[in-house]
């Protein structure tokens, strides 16, 4: 039912349906994804995870099948080639082995991470005893890109950090070449100006 006059013509044109608000949790997530990747957290801010890429994964998952693989296929020949049929069984172990390691491996890649902060570098890793590192720019002595034979053949190098405390030296695996480079570019800089502050 309306009300008001039916004279009235009005001059606001046809009402536009309301648009719903925003919530504060998207604003939030919006906010959050506007900051450049490799930019180092402002003080006080939570620190913005960086996980590996899945590379490094299909590498241990491959070099987990090659070499289990080998040994599934030992233990199931020897054994039944000299002492019966029987003994092939004993592939049913290193087979078990790689299921096992195949899920781990997994679970272990996915707890690999890493944090750009305003005045240092944290690591995280770890499955059942979680482990994190915080390297301090101003400590950092030499930062270095490596990558192994495997590694290069699957485009993939780690960043080992080096500090004056040894027991704050640290690796960042399987990173794609690129990132490897900004991150040690942006760790000897940000070392640098540490150092020369001190």
């Amino acid at each position: 039912m309306e009300t008001g006059n039916p004279r009235d013509t009005g001059t606001a044109g046809p009402r536009q349906p309301r648009q719903p608000e925003q919530p504060a949790e998207a604003a939030a997530t919006t906010a959050a994804e506007a900051v450049t990747v490799g930019a180092p957290a402002a003080p006080g801010d939570e620190p913005r995870w960086i996980a590996l890429p899945p590379g490094l994964l299909k590498v241990r998952r491959l070099m987990l099948v090659v070499w289990l693989g080998l040994l599934t296929l030992a233990a199931g020949l020897v054994p039944g080639l000299l002492a019966g049929p029987g003994w092939a069984a004993f592939a049913l172990l290193p087979l078990a082995v790689t299921v096992w390691g195949w899920v781990m491996l997994e679970r272990n890649w996915r707890s690999w991470r890493y944090a750009e902060r305003s005045d240092d570098l944290l690591i995280s890793r770890g499955v059942l005893w979680r482990q994190e590192t915080v390297v301090p720019y101003g400590r950092m002595q030499l930062v270095e890109v490596t990558s192994g034979p495997v590694e290069r053949h699957f485009g993939l190098a780690s960043v080992q950090l080096h500090t004056a405390a040894a027991a704050t030296d640290a690796t960042i695996p399987g990173l794609v070449p690129a990132e490897a480079e900004r991150l040690r570019d942006r760790l000897t800089e940000l070392g640098e100006a540490r150092s020369a502050g001190l």
